[in-house]
């Protein structure tokens, strides 16, 4: 008779959540026993619940490991136990994991499992090298191979395949290149190793057969991909003619949850490897009477200012959720703060009336274009923990300033946990801020975990940017300083100031 327990031998990919399959994920989460390699990134197994037993079995050489035999029994055991058990191995199952051992052992045992493919890093790492494995040119087929047994392999066949692919070959990397060379491999053969893929620490050494062992000495070549043929060369990141200001800075970039970040598309093309980390959660606000209200009575305003991209958002939405759409602010004239919130304005067939040079909500009312006084001015605004200086300077100038809530600004409930291992391990560089509200979040955040941990600041060798004088200020109050600042006070400004730093 068939256990009831079941075990769902699992590809863990190469590292990140994202990387994971949407079933992989779905199991780990409810899983009653993870059993999981040395490899596995910890942000996989804290997707796992309170409750679930977790059992690193990893083997990693040099190091003490857990038996094959141990990791069967273990499984077989929990399965008789009517147990929902998550095996995960990195990578794929079936790729180097021995799991036809594990799953022998399940079948003696009349044991149920299930196999859940994974993302392998034989694929992924020249992926994310940019490096193709196929081209009609250079390489009509390729090969994967384990390099940990080196003399077992037939390298007479291999040397004339187009591009190999080796898993598990840093530590015998030397005698990998002397049996190609040994059997006609050109020394000028380009190849590129591939450490850490899909983690914040991914690094790729470049070189040939003739020089990579000396580029690469006295560096511990594990976790790693050996990627060698003609191939590697057309990675767009192997330029020789040129070399991007960042690379090799890891910078951190903090986000609203919702936002993809156009500041890491500037960033990564400077070179830098860039993480992202929600500090703001935006939601609607807790009521929309009074935006309602002010919609309802548009032709009353002489001026609607927006001072930010989730303004533009929230308020256009809702002006489409009652049944109007741009016409209705013909008669109004639209003053925004900052470029990025012109840009946003504009996707919605709208054009700002004006724009401050300095890009600052200070500089609004120091420019602004006409007399203020009896002007009535319509500004939708975060709900709460916003600046009142706007406000208080508008109407200190004869303005009469109604404030409607067009949504909220919270903190998320607690740091990203690939961010903190990150911060934790001293793998950032830099940590950007574009808003006050980031390096409020960020510094509850990042206290609320230090505290938890037992863990004092993390942040003395890290670079803190920032985009504007108040947000610097803000950094300065709550983090104790800031080491940078935006010319520019926007996102194209705050990269070249990082540029500059470098």
């Amino acid at each position: 008779m068939l256990a009831t327990g079941i075990v769902y031998l699992v590809g863990a990919g190469v590292g990140k959540e994202e990387y994971l399959t949407v079933k992989a994920k779905q199991l780990i989460t409810v899983a009653e026993v993870l059993i999981y390699d040395a490899l596995v990134d910890e942000e996989l197994t804290n997707l796992a619940s309170k409750d679930c037993l977790k059992l690193c079995v990893g083997k990693r050489g040099g190091k003490a490991s857990t038996p094959q035999e141990k990791i069967n029994q273990l499984l077989v055991a929990y399965c008789l136990q009517g147990k929902q058990i998550v095996r995960l191995k990195s990578g794929d199952p079936l790729i180097f994991g021995r799991a036809n051992e594990e799953i022998a052992a399940l079948q003696t045992a009349n044991c149920n499992y299930q196999l859940i493919p994974g993302i392998s890093s034989a694929l992924a790492a020249p992926l994310l090298a940019g490096i193709p494995l196929t081209d009609k040119f250079w390489s009509r087929c390729f090969t994967v191979l384990s390099g940990h047994q080196p003399e077992a392999l037939d390298w007479l066949a291999l040397a004339k395949i187009d591009t190999l692919v080796i898993l598990m070959g840093g530590r015998s990397l030397k005698t990998i290149i002397e049996n190609l060379i040994k059997y006609q491999r050109s020394p000028d053969e380009p190849i590129a190793i591939i450490r850490n893929c899909g983690r914040i620490e991914q690094e790729i050494f470049w070189g040939t057969l003739s020089d990579i062992v000396e580029k690469t000495a006295r560096i511990a070549l594990s976790p790693a991909i050996i990627v060698i043929g003609k191939v590697v060369q057309l990675s767009p990141d192997l330029d020789p003619t040129t070399t991007k200001p960042l690379a090799n800075k890891t910078i951190l970039v903090t986000r609203a949850q919702s936002q993809s970040s156009k500041f890491t598309t500037l960033l990564q093309q400077q070179g830098a490897r860039v993480v992202e980390m929600p500090a703001l959660a935006i939601t609607p606000p807790s009521s929309w009477a009074d935006l309602d209200r002010a919609i309802a009575q548009i032709n009353q305003f002489d001026w609607l200012i927006l001072t930010s991209a989730n303004g533009v958002n929230y308020f256009c939405d809702r002006l489409n959720a009652l049944g109007y759409d741009g016409r209705v602010l013909g008669g109004i004239k639209i003053a925004v703060v900052g470029r990025k919130t012109a840009d946003v304005l504009q996707t919605k067939q709208l054009n700002p009336d004006f724009i401050p040079p300095d890009y600052v909500a200070d500089s609004l009312v120091i420019n602004f274009p006409e007399d203020l006084a009896g002007k009535k001015i319509l500004f939708p605004r975060v709900e709460s923990g916003g600046r009142k200086v706007l406000v208080e300077e508008l109407s200190a100038k004869g303005a009469e300033v109604v404030e409607v809530a067009a949504y909220q600004s919270q903190c998320p409930e607690k740091i990203d946990p690939q961010v903190w291992q990150a911060l934790k391990k001293q793998q950032i560089d830099v940590v950007t801020f574009a808003s006050s509200k980031t390096v409020k979040n960020f510094d509850k955040l990042l206290k609320q975990q230090a505290s938890t941990d037992g863990i004092d600041s993390l942040l003395t060798n890290v670079c803190i940017a920032s985009i504007g004088p108040q947000t610097s200020e803000t950094c300065r109050e709550l983090l104790g300083r800031f080491d940078l600042e935006a010319k520019e006070y926007t996102l194209e400004g705050l990269t070249t100031a990082i540029i500059n730093n470098y």
